[in-house]
């Protein structure tokens, strides 16, 4: 199992794997059919739904803690439904709010960052540690963002991404490194899919969209990188929230030029 995290500081979208793949499956390309055919591509759109975005002031964590907790509850009710109604597998998933994420958890090395996610497979828990840097700007849509992209790891780990994700294998680094932007990327689409579906929300406009877009989210260390350059990223965010749709979140079938 690989725990994947989701971490901020400045308004800065990085993330960090732990672990190596098993020697199991194909070479490169990625040819596993969990990862390249997934029925979840061919479910449809998700379902339009209503939900509510509770206020957030300017540095208060427990008002962000239970802005997660509403939007998790609005991510259980789409998710639900499309799953359920594809005939895939659906759990609910478990939150946890933390002060500080002890370094053990989910068998991870840890972070000290003032504010970071963790999704533990084995559990089906998120975890979230919430410091002030994460509401700095309660407006700009990074918290429902992060939050639903925390939330695609779930969704991974229940329609087999995430069992397939951890058996490929990999020649060296630089490859390694692009399954795990694979990886990463397509969380970042499952959440524009997702933010689409309950589009618009109240009080919300364009402006606040096109916003959110502009913020920084990726790296420069190319070939290298984990979890992808902004301009990537926010392509995946794009694309998801265009279509509405996860089947176009297959970055495992998308061209290397397309996961840089």
């Amino acid at each position: 199992m690989k725990p994947l995290m989701i971490l901020t500081m400045a308004g800065v979208l990085t993330a960090s794997l732990a672990g190596t793949a098993a020697a199991e499956s194909a070479a490169y390309p990625v040819k596993h059919p969990k990862l390249i055919a997934n029925p979840l591509y061919e479910a449809g759109p998700l379902p339009t739904t209503t939900c509510a975005e509770p206020r957030v002031k300017r540095h208060n964590v427990k008002q962000a803690r239970a802005y997660v907790d509403a939007v998790i509850a609005c991510l259980e009710t789409t998710w639900q439904q499309h799953l359920t109604a594809a005939g895939l597998p659906y759990a609910p998933v478990k939150v946890r709010h933390m002060d500080r994420i002890p370094k053990s958890y989910c068998g991870i090395a840890g972070s000290n960052e003032a504010s970071q996610a963790w999704y533990c497979d084995k559990t089906r828990t998120l975890a979230f540690q919430i410091g002030k840097d994460w509401t700095d700007d309660p407006s700009d849509l990074w918290l429902l963002h992060t939050t639903a992209s925390m939330y695609g790891y779930h969704v991974q780990n229940l329609v087999g991404v995430a069992d397939a994700y951890d058996v490929i294998t990999y020649r060296g680094k630089a490859e390694e490194r692009e399954q795990d932007r694979r990886n990463h990327l397509q969380v970042a689409c499952l959440s524009g899919a997702f933010i689409k579906s309950v589009w618009p929300l109240e009080g919300r406009s364009k402006k606040d969209w096109g916003y959110f877009l502009t913020l920084p989210n990726g790296d420069k260390e190319g070939k290298y990188s984990s979890y992808g350059k902004t301009a990537t990223i926010r392509s995946w965010i794009k694309q998801g929230f265009a279509t509405g749709d996860p089947g176009s979140c297959n970055t495992w079938a998308a061209a290397s030029s397309k996961v840089l």
